[in-house]
């Protein structure tokens, strides 16, 4: 009854099962066993559940042929000892209860502790990991060339310097509170890792203090933070009464002052989100003014143009607040002011209609209504409705039809001169057949050294699209002319085909 009163103590003050405990004690009785009567043998123990009796025993395996007489006998060696012995049975003999000496007590004792540990890290390791994305408070233990190790009551977790935050030095017996982002089985136990820098750990505070937010009520769609010294948290609200942003902010600042204290200060922007790109765009980026923005949906690009004298708010110190308004919306944020973007559309207007003039031969009037009503390429000019190029003031059929058989011989021309090129820049026809490739990025691509399908094929998406020119295709269009080339890679049952495993592997590397 003795063991039985140690195991339910190890499995309380441990909170692990009993079970495991006298698991532990099981193995260590074997252990000490095979000592006494030799490693040879297969000797097990047994603690009985409901006395605590230990009991030891020497299985031999009944088998056609022996290969070792210490764990097994023949079927007529095993009849001697039970009539009915079958062939794959266990015969047991009882061993007498072994004496525990010093040594064998140690290595027993051994074996448990290190049971009743892997036990608890197990523990640990099951409750931890369904609580990755919690907020905990734990206290300080110690501190490790800047790592903080933190006691959470049931278990160690570590706070590494990287992902604390700045000026931010902790002593033993500190009380702390981070968020769960990681929590990893590793040889030495489970490693709990915790984050003061986390973006998701601030939406946690806001919702520790917001009792709309912990409801659903609002609702945080994104946040943006430069730990320690500036955060953007963008804010949604499915109550049209209430105002998110009041909500978060609290009466005089009460709410949102708890989370800045808790972040040692980091200023916090409260951002209303918009479905609207261009408007949340416009909202991420206060306090600076707008004056307005385009977007370029297939590169998530977007240009943002401010008055002059707000340029410097828009960017930040640093260059911080664009940054952070980049990374809360998801757009590529362009900042000019409105004398630079006035100059550069002049710049463009003249480039377009030095263009036309160029390949159309016509007047500068015509080149500038072209350009006026939005037509930016010779193509767009051959491929429009004759009634769309008529309908511009000053221009009738006769002239649009005009326009679009001048712009289809150019265009005609100019295809002729680039596959001559293309051809004396030695680019396969195969890449020429590709859907998607002009004659001009054909061009374009010979002289970058690209002039075999295997070329193409190697490249990705984004270097074809630096080749070509990043306003020519969209990054999906480069994808999709780049699985074309590397169609011949596979067989027609979709498995690599032979020698293209190599240049593949090569090719997941380098992307």
């Amino acid at each position: 009854m003795e063991l039985l009163q140690v195991a339910d103590a190890v499995a309380r003050e441990k909170n692990i099962d009993r079970d495991e405990v006298l698991e532990a004690m099981e193995q260590a009785i074997q252990k000490a066993g095979r000592s006494k009567y030799g490693h040879e043998h297969d000797i097990r123990a047994r603690i009985d559940r409901k006395t605590g009796d230990i009991h030891l025993m020497r299985y031999l395996e009944v088998v056609e042929e022996v290969e070792n007489e210490a764990t097994q006998l023949t079927v007529r060696e095993a009849q001697r000892m039970k009539k009915d012995a079958a062939l794959g049975e266990f015969l047991t003999d009882e061993l007498p209860p072994i004496d525990f000496g010093r040594i064998a007590a140690q290595t027993a004792k051994q074996v448990i502790v290190q049971k009743v540990r892997e036990a608890e890290r197990q523990r640990q390791f099951k409750e931890y990991k369904d609580r990755m994305g919690e907020v905990v408070n734990g206290l300080v233990k110690r501190v490790e060339y800047g790592n903080v190790t933190v006691d959470l009551g049931r278990a160690e977790a570590i706070l590494r310097r990287d992902e604390l935050l700045p000026r931010e030095h902790f002593k033993n017996g500190d009380r702390v509170r981070a968020y769960i982002y990681d929590v990893r089985a590793e040889a030495r136990g489970p490693q709990i890792f915790l984050s003061r820098t986390h973006p998701t750990f601030m939406a946690k505070l806001f919702a520790q203090e917001v009792p709309e937010i912990y409801d659903g009520i609002i609702e945080i769609k994104s946040v943006a933070r430069d730990p320690g010294s500036r955060a953007k948290i963008a804010v949604l609200s499915h109550d049209s009464s209430i105002d998110p942003v009041g909500a978060c902010v609290g009466m005089r600042g009460s709410r949102v002052q708890a989370v800045v204290g808790e972040l040692q200060g980091e200023k916090i922007d409260i951002i209303p989100w918009s479905q609207d790109p261009a408007t949340f765009v416009v909202n991420a980026l206060a306090p600076a003014e707008v004056a307005k923005v385009v977007m370029d949906e297939e590169s998530k690009r977007i240009e943002v143009v401010v008055p002059d004298d707000q340029l410097s708010l828009a960017i930040g110190r640093r260059g911080q607040n664009v940054r952070l308004a980049s990374q809360l919306t998801g757009w590529d944020i362009d900042i000019m002011t409105e004398n630079e973007e006035s100059e550069r559309r002049s710049e463009e207007f003249k480039t377009r209609s030095q263009l036309f003039i160029d390949a159309l031969d016509v007047d500068d009037v015509i080149a500038h209504l072209l350009v006026a009503e939005g037509f930016s390429s010779v193509e767009e000019i051959a491929f429009a409705e004759t009634h769309e190029l008529a309908e511009i003031e000053g221009f009738d059929e006769d002239v649009a039809e005009e326009l679009r058989e001048r712009a289809r011989n150019f265009l005609d021309q100019r295809n002729t001169e680039m596959t001559e090129r293309r051809q004396e820049l030695g680019v396969a026809d195969e890449i020429a057949e590709i859907e998607g490739l002009s004659p001009v990025m054909l061009v374009k691509l010979g002289e970058n050294g690209v002039k075999t399908l295997d070329d193409l094929a190697d490249l990705a998406g984004d270097e074809l699209r630096e080749i070509v020119g990043k306003d020519a295709m969209g990054l999906d269009d480069a994808n999709a002319i780049i699985m074309a080339a590397r169609a011949h890679w596979f067989t027609e049952d979709g498995a690599p085909a032979a020698g293209a495993v190599t240049t593949q592997t090569e090719q997941a590397g380098t992307e």
